[in-house]
């Protein structure tokens, strides 16, 4: 051989050599004389330091550690969210599309995460190697976004050698601290003997109902599945707005369940029926509702509790089986576009009854539009303000409900663009035809009211509740990317606000929940959040046809400004032409509205009233911040002083993990702790685009709420301090700059990710969080937690 070939063949080795991965060792496993229990053991350790991040679709490489079949079928680098994908993808939901581990890696390409290669005491699994991975290198380095970061989801050893080589900061848990050597000890002997998971006796009874539910289970097991028209029709209703529903009967195990289509009936074990969408066609022969209990660790992003009680029987029993129905009852077909469009699958069903349902449970079902099949919302949530107000039309006011042929006449035009299925044509990528129907529609019921209420409406439009638990009015509040709804007037005085009829109700669960598919191509996700913009359009319009003729387009104009032709016909809006019924008595009518309702409408037994920290009515003056801090009313007072629209901090601090923080105030011995969430509020001139949202946002117009109470499923900061620290905080603020001074008093009160006492504050808040609300607890969701480790959130020059 020449000698220069010799050479260069040396140095091509030396090169391809500098470039090898670094050699990830096998971990060295102390051996365990005994079995680890999964249940007692594991599954706490998983629940408290995993699962915040490894839950739902969001899960990084979609390992979902909630439940111990989720760990058995392991990772995927297939991306359930992704905004380009041209054709739809198989869908991949635990419990439904396949029942094996075997069948998860053969089927869809999953790969087990717990597989050791390794002999003797040692185990190379990708799950004790990334755990361990962080106990080597503890402190986080840099920025973590787990939603969107190039997270490689390695497929065997070497893969994740070349992983963590190039990312050695990325071990697990994703830029938190480590575990404790106890909890990686366990996790460690467990994986060495196997990872096994229940037994078969165990898993029996985690599936069986509990005991103190069997009655009930049974009773409306039964109810859902008798045979008659009238019977099948209405559970097929139920079925397509409680799909999502984690449903409880209200006795003392507290046991969730979900309600699935089975192909066979009780007592045998359910056969569930994998349709994409609740009202798809479940296939020939035999079907039955049942309910299958949930073992899953509960997580507060997707837990959305339904009570299934005799007071929710008897009403469905009045409003559905014993009211006289528009035709008569005859079971319906399952055509895909029959089936997406409610007003012609459930045409027969007096509207009454289904706008009641709706109604009686308005909480729960705006719940599902935010915390439904989307789970990572921010494509679908930027069709939102950050905070609005939604109340709805009084039944006795409803045209749809009175006059059935609205409905049937406009029936095309009620239809949603998920009629088109997960595929939608990519030639038609932004097609308007289904917001042109919408538009149509729009006119029509403006027209027709307008006929019809030739005097306008009035206060008695507005629904006032029936009973205690009814929630006539909401507030939903926007966090980037997440969303929440609670019951009642939180906040101050919103921006927008909206009035929801039947058909608008019903046409947005269609559209967000039941027709939704998260594994849709970008032309269904697409065109779904355009529909969205002219369904948010008519909510809003809705409440401004009660305002005074001579305000209406102002109002409009104020709430979309900086429009262009591109959105013009998707927020088409037309003042109506009815008069309002409303004697108003001041200038500004929007808020007299509202406090009329509130302060006069509504039944009282809701115990819906104005919230006392953040509502400011007219003539209230920002009060200036406490001298001390020793009552409720002294926070309350700082609350209110900080609070307003511009604040230093608020103003300044504007990132998109920036919206929701949980504060902890740690009182004297002797005294609780105070808990409170503080909610930014960002002003969007208008949220009529998907993209460029930065360019319509207006930070100076920006405003914080203070809620005694916790607040959404993602936090994105967790904060302590002590009480005599609370004139500090509150002065940190009132007059935030962004300079290293202020970041620091900032940090001193923040928890960042890579804090080593990091863990011990997030239990703090999520055994706070079970305590104040036992049924609708679950665990908050890491992923859009500050993204900055302290040590590289610094700025340069910073120390």
């Amino acid at each position: 051989m020449k000698p220069l070939l010799y050479s260069s063949i040396i140095l091509l080795f030396l090169a391809l050599g500098g470039c090898a991965p670094k050699p990830v060792p096998p971990v060295a496993v102390a051996v365990s004389e005994r079995t680890i229990d999964y249940t007692k053991e594991v599954r706490p350790i998983l629940d408290r330091r995993c699962v915040v991040c490894h839950s739902c679709y969001n899960a990084p490489c979609q390992l979902k550690l909630s439940a111990f079949e989720g760990l058995a079928r392991g990772a995927t680098k297939m991306a359930v969210y992704d905004a380009e994908r041209l054709g739809a993808a198989h869908p991949t939901r635990l419990f439904v599309d396949a029942d094996t581990a075997d069948q998860w890696h053969d089927r869809y390409d999953f790969y087990s995460v717990t597989a050791n290669a390794a002999s003797g005491r040692f185990n190379d699994s990708t799950l004790i190697s990334l755990l361990e991975a962080k106990r080597q290198l503890p402190h986080s380095a840099g920025e973590y976004r787990p939603e969107s970061d190039e997270l490689t989801c390695p497929k065997d050893h070497d893969e994740l050698e070349e992983y963590l080589d190039e990312y050695p900061e990325r071990g697990m848990p994703y830029g938190f601290p480590p575990l404790t050597n106890a909890e990686m000890t366990t996790l460690a002997q467990w994986a060495q003997q196997g990872a096994k998971g229940p037994g078969s006796a165990e898993q029996r009874r985690m599936n069986a109902p509990a005991e103190t539910d069997r009655s009930a289970l049974e009773t409306w097991e039964r109810f859902l599945n008798m045979p008659d028209a009238k019977h099948a029709m209405t559970a097929r209703y139920l079925y397509e707005h409680l799909y999502l529903a984690h449903i409880r009967f209200a006795t003392p195990d507290g046991a969730f369940y979900e309600l699935v289509r089975s192909k066979t009936a009780a007592p045998a074990a359910i056969k569930i029926i994998p349709t994409i969408r609740p009202y798809d066609d479940p296939g020939k022969g035999a079907f039955y509702y049942r309910f299958r209990r949930i073992t899953s660790t509960l997580v507060h992003k997707t837990h959305m509790v339904f009570t299934l009680d005799a007071a929710q029987l008897a009403r469905v029993e009045k409003h559905f089986i014993e009211a006289p129905w528009n035709e008569t009852p005859h079971l319906m077909g399952y055509g895909a576009k029959q089936s997406a469009n409610p007003f012609a699958t459930f045409a027969q069903i007096p509207a009454a009854a289904r706008y009641a349902f709706l109604l009686d449970n308005s909480e729960y079902i705006v719940r599902t539009f935010i915390r439904g099949p989307v789970c990572k919302g921010q494509v679908a949530l930027n069709v939102i303000n950050d905070h609005f107000w939604v109340m709805f039309l009084d039944p006795k006011y409803d045209l749809s409900l009175h006059y059935p042929n609205l409905l049937r006449f406009n029936e095309k035009q009620l239809s949603v663009p998920d009629e088109q299925g997960s595929d939608f044509p990519a030639y038609r990528f932004l097609s308007d035809k289904y917001i042109k129907r919408a538009v149509d529609y729009y006119k029509a019921r403006a027209d027709f009211y307008s006929l019809i209420y030739t005097e306008g409406l009035g206060y008695d439009a507005i629904w006032k509740g029936e009973e205690a638990d009814d929630a006539p009015l909401l507030t939903v509040y926007r966090h980037f990317d997440s969303a929440s709804v609670h019951k009642g007037a939180l906040g101050d005085l919103p921006k927008t606000l909206w009035v929801i009829d039947y058909p608008l109700f019903e046409r947005i669960y269609y559209a967000l929940v039941a027709g939704f598919d998260v594994f849709g191509n970008v032309g269904h996700q697409t065109n779904v959040r355009r529909y969205m913009d002219r369904l948010r359009v008519e909510g809003e319009s809705n409440y401004i046809d009660f305002m005074p003729a001579d305000v209406r387009h102002k109002l409009f104009d104020a709430w979309n400004k900086n429009l262009n032709l591109l959105v013009e016909n998707k927020l088409f809006y037309r003042p109506a032409r009815m008069p309002t019924a409303v004697a108003f008595k001041t200038n500004d009518p929007k808020r007299e509205f509202v406090e009329h309702i509130v302060d006069h409408e509504l039944l009282g037994e809701t115990d819906i009233s104005f919230d006392p920290v953040n509502y400011f009515h007219v003539g209230d003056a920002h009060p200036p911040l406490p001298e001390q801090y020793r009552t409720r009313g002294d926070y309350i007072q700082a609350f209110r002083a900080v609070s307003k629209p511009g604040t230093a901090f608020v103003r300044t601090i504007d990132g998109q993990q920036s919206n929701l923080a949980y504060v902890r105030v740690r009182m004297p011995e002797g005294e609780e702790d105070i808990l409170f969430s503080v909610v930014v509020n960002r002003w969007h001139d208008n949220v009529a685009f998907m993209f460029d949202e930065k360019g319509r946002l207006d930070p100076s117009r920006d405003s914080a709420d203070f809620i005694f109470d916790f607040i959404g499923s993602y936090p994105n900061m967790l904060l302590e301090l002590d009480a005599e620290e609370a004139p500090a905080f509150f002065d940190m603020l009132a007059h935030y700059k962004d300079t290293p001074e202020y970041r620091r008093r900032f940090f001193h009160f923040g928890i960042t990710r890579d804090n080593p006492r990091f863990w011990e504050a997030y239990d703090w808040f999520q055994k706070r969080f079970e305590a104040m609300h036992p049924v609708d607890a679950g665990l908050f969701d890491l992923n859009r937690y500050y993204y900055l480790s302290r040590s590289h959130g610094k700025k340069e020059g910073e120390e």
